[in-house]
């Protein structure tokens, strides 16, 4: 019985997290995403807050 539940949960359990990968890595790589990224990697050299204005 042991043998079998884990066989299973490791059947399935790769191919969960092999989907997820591939769903996280079509997300990164999207090109409607790209100004997104693009922002979010230039907010550390912002020198001023938002609030300034």
């Amino acid at each position: 019985m042991y043998a079998t539940l884990s066989s299973f949960a490791q059947t399935w359990g790769l191919g969960l997290f092999v989907t997820m990968f591939l769903v996280a890595l079509a997300y990164a790589l999207w090109p409607g995403n790209r100004q997104t990224f693009e922002h979010a990697a230039h907010l550390p050299l912002i020198d001023k807050e938002p609030s300034d204005d």
